[in-house]
């Protein structure tokens, strides 16, 4: 019956209740409901495409990061003994390299004849991270170090490359690509090398511009037209190709060797440290995009390095790490006897500072004493000789010019008048070097600045006694007794430092 259905009883057409209709039981919803207010609608709606927009972003920066990535093999054959790591809480080594090659868009800087391919690696820095982040420790090897490089087979290639021994460290990636660098330097550290990051010349120029410029400092003007680097007395902003050429320049700095160039690329990377840290950079989501984009179209990183995730795991444990606990050192080195322009490791300084290494990344950690000497040349009781005759040579390695007079006076006051004078490349620490037959008159230099007998040694292209002097004496009568918490005062500054470039000049 429709509800407009006559009803008999009434002789009306009054309508009949729907049987839908109702009273509402009290509590239920009322299924009429209301409409819901437009705002809401278009709260909902930007809502959504708001987090498809956030979705899309996050989505095309990992899609782009991930696609910069250039990566290769880590090792080059090199046996390993330790499984893969937890880059998120594992201690961690990661060999960092600086390519010279003039491939690609490094042409402006020379020709293929200079260096093509892999290119040399005229960086190389061994970046070690405490599992807990509380110690960092950069630690530099010199181009001109003479080392042995192991078997390496170029995975690029499948070319393999015979070992070999006392060439320049810098050979090794430039012969046998990356791996072979890495299995060089697991080699003569004794370590294991957990990732590589090898950076070319414009790597460094996008980086410097994209943060705004890094601060630099020199003690004196600075005008080289080799690197192109000129600098005023004092501090400068330095990006692009200025800052490339700081990083560069050999000539510019101390004496003009790979040592002096190194200690100019460790107070860049302080100073970078210290605007990152200060500036909050790794905790700006915008400004990590920034600068991961600029690095990985710049970078070439092992297999196991090669992922966004783990980038940005790897910015994540360097963002809160205090500057002062980022220790930058140099392998400790001399003048190789084979080539005075050539360099060779400092024992036992090098193998001290290995070791302390292989223990922990914290070198405040107390390492074992070494052991006396045994050598019967430098234990023996001394002959008598006549002072006045033995050649002896003062090498300025402090920095400081003219220091070398300074330290002559004390040798000819103790009655070395045979004296000559030097500008060395700089070193840590002071050391006595001998040539055969000099043992006796090697011992009394070292004690007349109270060095150790593991401060003398013997060099066979020495002539007669050789004082090295080092950046451990620059003022006094006697070099300042390493630092204990440094495995042997190696520890040339930290990010904390702020140092100024002793630039070239006389000795």
């Amino acid at each position: 019956m429709s509800p407009h259905t006559p009803d008999p009883q009434s002789g009306g057409s009054s309508p009949v209740p729907y049987p839908g209709y109702g009273t509402l039981v009290e509590g239920s919803r009322n299924q009429a409901g209301r409409r819901r207010p437009r705002w809401l609608k278009i709260t909902g709606l930007a809502a959504v495409v708001l987090l498809l927009g956030v979705l899309a972003f996050g989505g095309y920066w990992l899609w782009r990061l991930q696609s910069n990535i250039t990566s290769s093999a880590l090792g080059a054959g090199g046996v390993r003994t330790e499984g893969p790591v937890d880059d998120g809480k594992d201690r961690l080594q990661i060999l960092v390299l600086g390519s010279d090659t003039r491939s690609g868009k490094n042409g402006q800087y020379g020709s293929a004849a200079d260096s093509s391919g892999y290119g040399q690696s005229d960086v190389m820095m061994l970046l070690d991270i405490s599992a807990d982040n509380n110690n960092v420790n950069v630690i530099s090897f010199p181009r001109d170090l003479l080392v042995d490089v192991p078997a390496c087979t170029d995975h690029t290639t499948n070319q393999q490359h015979d070992a070999r021994r006392s060439v320049m460290i810098n050979s090794a990636m430039a012969d046998a690509g990356i791996g072979c660098a890495v299995d060089t330097v697991n080699k003569l550290t004794g370590l294991e090398v957990d990732h590589f990051m090898m950076a070319d010349f414009n790597a460094v120029k996008e980086l410097s511009n994209t943060v705004g410029g890094v601060d630099v400092c020199v003690n004196t003007a600075v005008s080289d037209p080799d690197s192109g680097l000129r600098l005023p007395k004092g501090t400068s902003k330095v990006q692009g190709d200025q800052a490339l050429a700081f990083l560069r320049t050999r000539h510019a700095f101390a004496d003009g060797g790979d040592l002096g160039r190194i200690k100019g690329q460790q107070s860049f990377l302080a100073s970078l440290t210290r605007k990152l840290k200060a500036e909050g950079t790794l905790g700006d989501p915008q400004k990590v995009l920034s600068i991961a984009d600029t690095m990985t179209k710049n970078l070439t990183v092992d297999e196991g390095l090669a992922s966004v995730p783990t980038m940005l795991t790897l910015a994540g444990r360097l963002k809160n790490i205090d500057p002062a606990k980022v220790n930058f050192i140099t392998v400790p080195t001399v003048p190789a006897a084979s080539d005075p322009n050539r360099l060779a490791l400092n024992e036992p300084a090098a193998t001290d500072l290995f070791a302390a290494l292989r223990r922990s990344a914290d070198l405040t950690q107390s390492a074992p004493a070494t052991a006396p000497s045994t050598d019967p040349a430098t234990t023996a009781a001394a002959p008598a000789y006549n002072k006045a005759l033995q050649p002896v040579t003062v090498a300025n390695g402090t920095n400081v010019s003219g220091r070398s007079n300074e330290i002559g006076a004390q040798i000819t006051g103790a009655g070395f008048t045979k004296l000559a004078r030097i500008q060395a490349q700089p070193r840590a620490q002071s050391m006595v070097y001998y040539g055969p037959g000099f043992a006796d008159v090697a011992t009394d230099i070292a004690g007349i600045f109270g060095l150790p007998p593991t401060s003398v040694q013997q060099v066979p292209g020495v002539q007669g006694v050789q004082f090295y002097a080092g950046e451990d004496f620059t003022t006094g009568t006697k070099p300042t007794p390493p630092a204990a918490q440094a495995a042997g005062g190696v520890v040339a500054q930290t990010a904390n430092d702020q140092t100024c470039q002793a630039t070239s000049s006389g000795g």
